[in-house]
């Protein structure tokens, strides 16, 4: 039972009162048990007001904050970071199923329960008596089951679209055009090798440069669309993942703005004194320097 007492505070806060602390799961219990009922304290009465609070909207962007960490994670090569990173995203369906549980919806039990179903049933390879050769089969008979699921024949034009609406939506624009990509793929649509994929960036630079000489803003917004669009392509035929692409180069582009910005510091200057010339100078001087850090 909890038990609450009053405790001297000012008169502002008269109706404060003090909750008695909860008993900590014990280290012996298993750790999802244990973390499934660290998150069902903190959502109980007495528990965390901010945990209290959150609802499933509300924990959306610290959901993808936290992929996103993880993504920065594996690219470090840190096994301890990595798992550290790995445990603030388990958090996050533990936080929603407390939420769900709440109103009767689902548990943490039924989420695992259904993706072990789901495993079963999309790997008939493993657990049942289909046959793939190599994971390009795999992932089309994925896609054959998925699309089944969703409502539709596969081998009837009749069923349910190859690319299955709204599977997309909420993913960021470079995860989403590369997810695209990678599953028309799997039917063939692409090109087969890198060649023809650089000529096509090389032509929607060019088309983006004669919208933008014809002033058109709409025609020229669309062109740089289709611009990006062929650059992921690039990073996918390149075995490279583009957002994370994106993320490293942004990354880049900090550090370095902020070495120029060091260099200006020891002249006594700010960047608002500077030229543009002079700031083209000193980013050169810095990659430059960058370049031979690397050498050594």
């Amino acid at each position: 039972m909890i038990v609450l007492y009053p405790v001297t505070v000012p008169k502002s806060n008269v109706d404060r009162i003090r909750v008695m602390p909860h008993p900590v799961p014990p280290p012996e219990m298993p750790p999802l048990e244990r973390l499934r009922e660290i998150m069902h304290t903190l959502r109980a009465p007495g528990g965390c007001p901010w945990d209290a609070e959150q609802t499933h909207e509300s924990l959306l962007k610290h959901l993808i904050e936290e992929a996103y960490e993880v993504a920065e994670a594996v690219e470090s090569g840190s096994p301890g970071e990595l798992a550290d990173e790995l445990g603030d995203l388990l958090l996050q369906p533990y936080f929603h199923a407390e939420i769900a549980s709440e109103s009767g919806h689902f548990t943490i039990d039924d989420i695992a329960s259904a993706i072990c179903e789901k495993l079963i049933r999309r790997h008939p390879h493993v657990f049942g008596s289909a046959e793939a050769g190599d994971a390009g089969e795999v992932l089309s008979q994925w896609d054959r089951i998925k699309r089944e699921e969703k409502g539709g024949d596969a081998g009837s034009t009749a069923g349910a679209s190859y690319f299955i609406p709204k599977a997309n939506e909420g993913l960021p624009a470079l995860l989403a055009a590369q997810k695209l990509q990678r599953k028309a793929a799997r039917v063939g649509f692409d090109w087969p090798d890198l060649g023809p994929v650089i000529a096509k960036v090389r032509e929607e630079v060019e088309e983006a440069a004669v919208a933008s000489e014809h002033g058109d803003p709409d025609a020229i917004g669309e062109e740089i669309g289709d611009l990006l669009f062929a650059v992921v392509n690039l990073a996918r035929k390149s075995g490279h993942e583009a957002e994370l692409l994106l993320a490293a180069a942004n990354r880049k582009f900090v550090r370095r703005f902020q070495a120029v910005e060091e260099i200006f510091r020891q002249q006594g200057r700010s960047l608002d004194e500077a030229t543009l010339e002079e700031m083209d100078g000193a980013w050169e001087a810095v990659k430059a320097g960058e370049s031979s850090a690397e050498e050594v």
